[in-house]
């Protein structure tokens, strides 16, 4: 009897150091960013122009603003992309919107590419990402401003979009909550230790722009299954696009999804 309380007593040890390694460690899970010189170079067709943002704790941040193929913007995109990476690869979605009339702007969150710091908090995170649509702002009329979120972006873009009144939220791929995507890839892990909750699910309903959703049924990262509990908070004037047999990454170069927004944005 004391061996069977001795192992419970020793896997109960483990789990909860388990846990706790988790709680004060999972930045190390969820952010995989990647470094940039301060003089790395960029490398892109088209224009494009660095530009720097002051966090409220004054920590720069460095994003790539991309100019329109035509002499006069159509709209803007305020792109918040992935988590993995910087804008040196991720700058690659840039031609798909520029192509259509549209200036776009990707910020790297701090700690990615050129961005001083590191993450550290969910309020932190959306506090940064305010920051920069709000010096966007002073540039651009936010009735002309797409927001897009991919992926990891999508909780922070529908949280700015519930905030402000942009004249389009797109979401890639996104998640009910950061705390379902734990629970999706560790059933063992409780919610509660998500210190990056994100909840898309509680601040979609409260988004008044028009919304459009994208998600592949093969997607390997976040679940079909898990986007499709967000349909139900869409408005009815919202759009829901699945992309059969697409998975997570390269959405935007999935021809149905090119097809599609270049419908969308004609009416931005």
């Amino acid at each position: 009897m004391k061996a069977v309380f001795w192992i419970f007593g020793l896997g109960a040890a483990l789990y909860i150091g388990v846990c706790l390694l988790l709680y004060f460690q999972q930045e190390r899970l969820l952010f995989f960013p990647i470094r940039l010189a301060p003089d790395y170079r960029f490398r892109f067709p088209g224009r494009f122009e660095e530009r720097w943002v002051t966090a409220p704790d004054g920590t720069r941040l460095h994003g790539l603003l991309f100019r329109a193929d035509s002499a006069s913007p159509k709209g803007f995109i305020f792109y918040l992309h992935g988590n993995g990476g910087a804008l040196d690869s991720w700058g690659d979605v840039a031609p798909t919107y520029t192509r259509l009339g549209y200036d776009v702007f990707l910020l790297d969150y701090r700690g990615y590419g050129k961005s001083q710091g590191r993450l550290s908090s969910e309020q932190q995170l959306l506090s940064d990402v305010e920051a920069a649509y709000q010096q966007l702002l002073t540039q651009y009329p936010e009735n002309r401003i797409g927001v897009l979120g991919y992926s990891l972006g999508t909780g922070p873009a529908a949280w700015l979009a519930a905030r402000h009144q942009p004249r389009l939220l797109i979401l890639q791929t996104p998640y009910r909550s950061m705390r379902a995507v734990a629970h999706q890839h560790y059933p063992w892990v409780p919610g509660l230790l998500v210190r990056y909750p994100l909840h898309t699910d509680r601040v979609l309903p409260q988004v008044k722009a028009p919304i459009v959703i994208f998600h592949g049924t093969r997607d390997e990262i976040i679940s079909y299954e898990q986007a499709l509990q967000l349909k139900p908070l869409l408005k009815p004037q919202d759009q829901f696009i699945t992309l059969t047999g697409a998975g997570h990454n390269g959405m935007t170069d999935n021809p149905e999804y090119q097809r599609a927004i270049q419908q969308i944005l004609a009416t931005l």
